[in-house]
């Protein structure tokens, strides 16, 4: 046991050190208000930064070399306070920006240009790869740890540089919102009468935003109970994509009474 528990604290402890650090400096916090799609952001007591999503969620950049594939430096980070912060859910982690660099893995000999939302494009050849990245193509290689190759996809294979066009690629994902397709949530709202509106249509993989708005604690729990917001205290925000069609209904577990469906198309 003592081993193993050795080697959780030994991996959580690698993860950080690949965190991308702000340097410490005085400043002063924004409020929860205040943020916008966009924005970088980071706690006062860690220096690991994030970015703010579209659908209201925190990406993780998992370490510094993604994060200086979208941005050259940590200017325009803002800082929440440390309980803030908790309140935004992590929606995933950060890919490597599309035409930026090329990754690999320790365990597979084959080089991967990026396209979007993380989808990898084996480049076959050494003459492709001289083609679109240039002489120094071989310097142009990130080892990505095999814990997050998960994060990409495989996709189609450029066999040709005419199927990948570096400049085209990465001007076509100018953000991290237009690479993950991430978009503003459906807003539901919880108040002393229940849930408002109690019905919304919504197409797959788009995000429910819920805010309790009451002074006393209420709840989203799905009927079947496979998935639900716990306790949610007087302004607490929860949300959830839902990326399968279907109809899901829920209720408040503090007032049962109160009742919601949401139908993903």
């Amino acid at each position: 046991m003592k081993s193993l528990l050795v080697r959780v604290f030994a991996f959580f402890a690698s993860i950080s050190l690949l965190l991308p650090a702000v340097p410490v400096r005085a400043a002063s916090t924004i409020s929860l208000s205040q943020l916008q799609s966009g924005m970088l952001i980071r706690g006062t007591s860690r220096s690991a930064v994030y970015y703010y999503g579209a659908d209201g969620f925190r990406y993780v950049f998992v370490n510094d070399k993604t994060y200086f594939t979208w941005y050259n430096n940590f200017n325009d980070v803002n800082w929440l306070t440390d309980a803030d912060l908790g309140t935004i859910q992590i929606g995933g982690n950060v890919t490597y920006r599309p035409g930026s660099r090329m990754i690999k893995i320790d365990t597979d000999p084959k080089v991967y240009a990026i396209g979007r939302g993380g989808s990898l494009h084996w480049v076959s050849t050494e003459a492709v790869a001289i083609a679109l990245f240039g002489s120094t193509w071989n310097k142009q290689i990130d080892d990505v740890p095999d814990g997050f190759f998960s994060n990409y996809t495989r996709s189609s294979d450029v066999t040709d540089s005419s199927q990948y066009n570096t400049a085209s690629v990465k001007a076509s994902v100018p953000d991290i919102n237009t690479d993950k397709d991430l978009k503003a949530p459906v807003v539901m709202n919880i108040s002393a009468g229940g849930y408002t509106p109690i019905l919304a249509t919504i197409q797959a993989g788009r995000t429910v935003r819920f805010t309790n708005l009451d002074t006393v604690n209420h709840t989203v729990t799905s009927d079947d109970l496979s998935w639900g917001s716990g306790t949610m205290s007087a302004g607490i925000v929860f949300s959830r994509t839902f990326k399968t069609p279907g109809t899901y209904t829920f209720f408040d577990s503090y007032h049962p009474q109160f009742t919601g469906t949401i139908i993903v198309q």
